[in-house]
């Protein structure tokens, strides 16, 4: 790395605070203040920045990285801000590492939800992508990180909520996703959901308050968040994405991916509670278990030999003449 991005080396200079100074720990929420009001970390690092000039901070080593990316990443929220207004002059506020990211997407990533809110107020692109397509929906989503898309949501900035990476994946989707990973079998969690988990429900919580759409599917599967939820037999994510306030619930949840429903999806999961527990949610929002798959199956037909899901098989059954108000 060239010595104008040598951090070490910059800090290092006896007129320069140390790094710890400008953590982001104990720092008030929101945009730094103006200059009028400024404490002195702020005003040093933009007397530093001013040191620096234009050449150093826009100069990009091996991997792409400027050294508001290092900022960034490092969580050194008055260093990145006065980089960040030097970048801004020069109309180089998204610039790119080697893997597509902009500083804006590199502090996302590194879950500084303070510089996130500082480079969004400063007029970074809110629906910047790195090489795979991600935004910072999808940053945030893939690694549970509740603080970032509250920054996002709160700066006012307008995303893309369904704005789908090289997967065609959707935010909410990957949230599911994300979520799915974090989910383990009860009795391997009596305490409840693990803290990652929470955070990953979070995330799902919070895109579908904005407005997320519950109801796209993904590409290569057509999958909904439904069907991922089922597939992964979480019942908890099913029984939530089931108590949306809004739109035709039935339609949805008789929503097909490849000839299946969620219902077919259910029906083939192991035997266990899990799947119960999703079986009777999806019957009680009006799963229809007469629809039949690609292959001419009902639900009832995929659940798997042996006594275990007789109660289920009884049930689908009996539901197969549906009630006043469910018919199909």
């Amino acid at each position: 790395m060239e010595d104008s991005l040598d951090s070490t080396r910059l800090y290092a200079e006896p007129s320069i605070p140390q790094p710890a100074s400008w953590r982001v720990s104990g720092l008030p929420p929101g945009p730094p203040p103006l200059p009028a009001s400024t404490g002195p970390s702020l005003d040093t690092a933009r007397a530093h920045m001013l040191a620096l000039g234009p050449q150093q901070l826009l100069a990009q080593d091996e991997e792409g990285d400027t050294l508001l990316h290092l900022f960034a990443a490092r969580g050194l929220r008055w260093a990145a801000y006065a980089a960040a207004e030097v970048l801004q002059a020069y109309r180089q506020l998204d610039v790119r590492e080697h893997k597509g990211k902009t500083p804006l997407l590199v502090a996302a990533a590194a879950n500084q939800p303070l510089i996130v809110e500082d480079l969004l107020s400063l007029g970074a692109e809110p629906n910047a992508t790195d090489h795979q397509g991600r935004s910072i929906l999808h940053v945030a989503a893939t690694y549970g990180l509740p603080g970032v898309l509250s920054a996002v949501f709160n700066s006012g900035v307008q995303v893309d909520l369904e704005a789908r990476d090289f997967e065609g994946l959707t935010p909410l989707h990957t949230a599911i996703l994300a979520f799915n990973v974090a989910m383990c079998p009860p009795n391997l969690c009596p305490q409840g959901l693990s803290t990652q988990a929470r955070d990953r429900l979070a995330c799902v919580q919070m895109l579908l308050h904005v407005g997320a759409d519950h109801t796209s599917q993904e590409i290569k599967s057509n999958k909904t968040v439904l069907h991922l939820a089922v597939q992964a037999a979480n019942p908890t994510l099913v029984q939530l994405l089931l108590e949306l306030p809004r739109g035709d619930l039935r339609a949805f949840v008789n929503m097909k991916a490849h000839g299946n429903t969620a219902l077919h999806m259910a029906a083939a999961l192991p035997p266990g509670p899990p799947q119960e527990a999703i079986v009777r949610h999806l019957l009680a929002a009006g799963a229809d278990p007469t629809l039949r798959n690609l292959e001419n199956e009902q639900p009832v037909h995929l659940l798997r030999p042996g006594p275990g899901p007789e109660g289920l098989r009884q049930l689908l059954k009996r539901s197969r003449v549906a009630p006043p108000g469910l018919s199909s």
